[in-house]
């Protein structure tokens, strides 16, 4: 494990009193130094760690998504996405999922990456992605790959990933050869639409490549049948997408308050309840939710803190879930419905 992933930790307080701070702040600025950068860092022995199977590194369990949140067009604000950065670094996070695909998401995350000086102590996944024309020319995914270079300041990435499996028979040893050469570290796959994750499955079967990253939440449990379990066979390290289906998971409890039993194991909002359900399974590595807002990351990143649900809990948790009406429809909804998307960066 890389000495960089747990330096700069320090006290963290409570998590309410970090929401406390964070409400009072964030509602009247955008920056965050108008917060105790105190108030969310975490020690290192007081966060979730996960083991990446095939070297045993660890990584904390709650990383950050870029999909669409961190891609600003030039010239428009983005300092509230510097804060989201500041605020999962501080809080202990490390791991970032990002790709070229995703607009200016890769020129955003380096820029503040630079200035906060925290590049070198992020754990980079990235993606590429190679249209049917590329086919047996790698020059275009080293042009990609060179650029994706430039604009995070990395000369490695952690992990490179094969974008929703495009090409993936061609793309996956190219990985492999990186890999050797030392540009990468680890090789991956992706895909978050479930009619793929039968592919998706046979990649993580074959044991192919060192992580797989998948849609997995309380409500769409689709992975659980083959790929988790694949991936636990074979010692395949899983990053999880939509933990919160685009929003829609917040849509239908709304005011709802939160279950009795969400104590138990230390969830205080709805966000700490789906995503302590998510990374309290044994194959989950490392779970990617995006937001804009600095205060909705300080909720995600307080996931990251106190006891998990056992598996007798995680199953009370989906039955309670059960009980909520619209729950049991909130798949067949679109994954990108238009305008209302926007409910997964404001929350």
């Amino acid at each position: 494990m890389r000495d960089s992933l747990i330096r700069h930790f320090a006290t963290d307080p409570t998590r309410r009193t970090v929401l406390k701070t964070l409400g009072l702040g964030v509602a009247a600025l955008t920056g965050v130094s108008a917060l105790r950068p105190s108030l969310v860092f975490a020690k290192p022995q007081d966060i979730v760690w996960k083991t990446i199977p095939k070297t045993n590194e660890k990584v904390p369990a709650i990383g950050l998504g870029t999909h669409l949140t961190f891609d600003i067009k030039p010239g428009k604000p983005r300092e509230n996405v510097r804060d989201v950065l500041k605020v999962f670094y501080d809080a202990g996070g490390r791991v970032i999922d990002t790709s070229p695909l995703y607009g200016m998401a890769e020129v955003s995350i380096g820029d503040y990456a630079t200035a906060l000086g925290i590049t070198n102590d992020l754990f980079i996944a990235n993606k590429i992605w190679a249209t049917g024309e590329w086919l047996g020319d790698d020059s275009h995914a080293l042009r990609q790959f060179r650029q994706s270079t430039e604009r995070l300041w990395r000369e490695q990435f952690d992990v490179m990933q094969c974008h929703s499996l495009v090409n993936a028979g061609s793309i996956i040893p190219l990985l492999k050869a990186w890999k050797k050469e030392g540009r990468i570290r680890y090789t991956g796959v992706t895909h978050h639409e479930v009619p793929y994750f039968g592919p998706l499955a046979q990649v993580v079967e074959k044991g192919d490549v060192d992580f797989v990253q998948v849609r997995y939440n309380i409500i769409t449990r689709k992975a659980e049948e083959r790929i988790l379990k694949a991936a636990q066979d074979k010692g395949v390290a899983v990053m999880v997408n939509m933990p919160f289906e685009k929003a829609r998971l917040f849509e239908i409890v709304k005011d709802r308050p939160l279950p009795d039993f969400a104590s138990e194991f230390g969830a205080t909002t709805w966000a700490q309840f789906y995503l302590k359900w998510i990374i309290s399974h044994p194959a989950v590595t490392c779970v990617l939710p995006a937001t804009t807002s600095p205060k909705h990351q300080a909720d995600n990143m307080a996931a990251l803190r106190g006891p998990l649900p056992d598996q007798k809990m995680r199953e009370r948790m989906v039955k309670h879930m059960e009980t909520i009406p619209g729950f049991a429809e909130v798949p067949k909804t679109p994954a990108y419905p238009g305008k209302e998307f926007h409910g997964v960066i404001k929350r």
